[in-house]
């Protein structure tokens, strides 16, 4: 399967979507599958893995929602409380949907950079694994030391890096995102989304060339097999349409193996989520 790893859906509302600031106005609308599925046609993929784009149980249920309604939808990662005392219940209740593939908290909206050092935060990361959870880690580069923290505390745990960790591509300051990033890369335990690019470049004056010495830090530490790729759909359209924000590492990857090509189109993905897992144990429609 090719998989669109990380993609988002909502219907806009002013009150849900504060993260959204002036640069949004674009997508300040409603996305849904029906609105996807031509997208991933264009480009020959299967399907994606619907990531929460809001911090609220309401959110979570919504994306299973339409998990169950559209079979192109592979994987939901979703949000629990994962600092409430009530964590082990939420996540015991939604971990018994197959759709359910693991769970994000937006730790680089957090005002503490330490937040992941919380231990009621790193309690309910601990409940994870135990349940058959990933992580998605949402991180700006200054986040990389105390994420690293977390991974090792937890290293039976899956975490995904989303975005690369948002390294300042626009100015092109590779350092010291590169170094960060790579000693994080050593833990076996964590995957990186070839994802989240473009929002990161100049908005309107981007080339490709701009995002080659990025990929080649992440394709160098983390390998094929630890590696996967994603639209960040609809955010990317602040910068570029969807087939050539993803013709950007389509296009980049031509020069690896096949098996590699294969591994970042979607296999990397299935294995991390355990879709192929997921997708068996779903009934026929």
């Amino acid at each position: 399967m090719n998989i669109d790893a990380h993609q988002h859906f909502w219907v806009y509302n002013d009150y849900d979507y504060t993260w959204m600031g002036p640069r949004h106005d674009s997508i300040r609308k409603t996305f849904l599958p029906r609105d996807l599925a031509p997208l991933l046609d264009s480009i020959g993929f299967d399907g994606s893995v619907a990531v929460q784009a809001r911090r609220t149980i309401e959110e979570t249920e919504w994306l299973l929602a339409l998990a169950a309604e559209y079979p192109r939808i592979y994987g939901v990662v979703g949000w629990v409380d994962l600092c409430s005392p009530h964590v082990g219940e939420q996540i015991e209740r939604y971990a018994a949907n197959t759709s359910f593939v693991g769970v994000r908290h937006t730790v680089h909206d957090e005002p503490d950079r330490n937040f992941v050092r919380r231990a009621d935060f790193q309690h309910g990361v601990s409940l994870l694994d135990p349940a058959g959870l990933t992580y998605d880690l949402i991180l700006f580069p200054r986040h990389l030391r105390t994420a690293t923290d977390l991974v090792d505390a937890f290293p039976k745990q899956r975490f995904v890096i989303d975005h690369f960790a948002r390294p300042p591509i626009a100015t092109g300051e590779i350092e010291p995102w590169a170094r960060d990033i790579r000693e994080l890369s050593r833990r076996d335990n964590v995957w990186c989304k070839l994802s989240g690019m473009v929002t990161e470049a100049d908005l309107h004056a981007w080339r490709t060339g701009d995002f080659t010495p990025f990929l080649e830090v992440v394709i160098e530490t983390f390998g094929a097999n630890r590696l996967m790729i994603g639209s960040d759909w609809p955010v990317c359209t602040l910068a570029g349409a969807y087939r050539p924000v993803m013709e950007i590492v389509t296009g980049y990857i031509n020069r690896l193996s096949p098996d590699e090509q294969a591994a970042i189109r979607g296999k990397t993905a299935s294995d991390f989520y355990g879709i192929s897992r997921h997708e068996a144990l779903r009934p026929c429609t």
